[in-house]
């Protein structure tokens, strides 16, 4: 856990397999993960709404960073906009990462990229994020 990096934590990441990585002490996460053929559509390529996941996951995450060193204050996603640029394919390994753009107390800018291990740019977002009040959390 000190490590920075945040496995098996919601059932979705238990699903898709992915790691979230909040360490790297420069506000920005980031969603790692390594193909499998679970992962791609009927084509064979990566499935965008997991492409999505990644990058609302890394977002999310970098957004819950400006407030918490741990990644894990809660951000609900407002809005997301994803732009899908080239496939991924089973096998390819996939990092997505998030960066702060802006945004005030609660409301936060963010926009990021996932990218394959060898540079290859995938797909871009951003997105408009919501910190969950406390009161909201019992």
């Amino acid at each position: 856990m000190g490590d920075g990096i945040i496995r098996d934590e919601t059932g979705a990441q238990r699903l898709l397999g992915y790691v979230l990585d909040v360490g790297a002490g420069d506000g920005r996460a980031r969603c790692r993960l390594t193909l499998t053929g679970a992962h791609t559509n009927r084509h064979g390529a990566l499935h965008g709404g997991i492409a999505a996941a990644m990058l609302d996951n890394a977002l999310g995450a970098t957004a819950s960073l400006s407030v918490d060193g741990t990644g894990r204050a809660p951000f609900l996603t407002i809005s997301m906009t994803t732009q899908f640029l080239a496939p991924a394919h089973a096998g390819d390994e996939l990092v997505a990462t998030g960066r702060l753009t802006g945004g005030g107390r609660s409301t936060l800018f963010v926009e990021g990229v996932l990218e394959r291990s060898d540079g290859t740019l995938i797909a871009t977002a951003t997105g408009v994020f919501k910190r969950v009040p406390a009161e909201r959390l019992s």
